[in-house]
């Protein structure tokens, strides 16, 4: 990982513009490509950023981070008063909680929650960057990539979004479809799955485990 504090401002251009006037500012740019502008005060998400796959261009008081789409993130940088690199090694990855593994572990056995004729392939499916939760197929064969949260935010679509762009370059999974499930969704990360084409389900948990108990009842 790259941490950069500098003086800059920030434009993206893409399917809509925003700007960062400039201001002192924390970039981050990690192992995966990914680029990250923070500040100092507000929340822990960052201002603005670029998820891979991205390229960074550096010029002189100039970086240009632009995806495959031709988004791009252009960081004027006036003054660097930091600049280091670390190696995090490898990261074990998230520790769900009881609630969400226990809704994993449900969702699992009850696949067809999602839909009529659904098939799971595998739990912890793995990736480059992370297991997904479930990997799936539709009735009509399709494969599904499904990523489960109690909360479901900006971040978790965010995720489910890089982990479908990395399975969609297998040609035995491709096209693959992603569903985002969560006890409950923001409304913006509603809209952001919805803008890329991912489902959003609400998951509830009580029926799920009223499923798991009828079973149980039965021997």
């Amino acid at each position: 990982m790259r941490l950069v504090i500098a003086r800059c401002q920030v434009d993206y251009v893409g399917r809509l513009t925003a700007h960062l006037p400039m201001a002192m500012r924390l970039l981050m740019v990690k192992a995966d490509g990914s680029v990250l502008v923070h500040s100092d005060g507000g929340s822990y998400k960052p201002l603005n950023w670029m998820s891979p796959p991205c390229w960074l261009t550096e010029e002189e008081g100039l970086w240009t981070v632009q995806n495959k789409g031709g988004e791009k993130l252009i960081i004027t940088i006036e003054e660097v008063q930091h600049d280091s690199k670390h190696e995090l090694g490898i990261d074990p990855g998230l520790i769900k909680d009881g609630v969400e593994a226990h809704l994993q572990e449900l969702l699992a056995e009850h696949v067809t929650t999602l839909g009529d004729g659904w098939t799971l392939v595998r739990r912890e499916y793995p990736t480059a960057i992370g297991p997904v939760d479930l990997m799936c197929r539709d009735g009509g064969g399709a494969s599904v990539a499904v990523e489960i949260k109690r909360r479901g935010e900006i971040d978790g679509v965010e995720q489910l979004t890089r982990y479908l762009e990395l399975l969609n370059r297998d040609p035995l999974l491709a096209p693959v479809k992603g569903v985002f499930a969560a006890q409950q969704i923001k409304p913006q990360a509603r809209t952001l799955a919805e803008d890329r084409g991912i489902r959003c389900v609400v998951l509830d948990y009580d029926a799920l485990r009223g499923m798991e108990s009828d079973e149980f009842r039965l021997f």
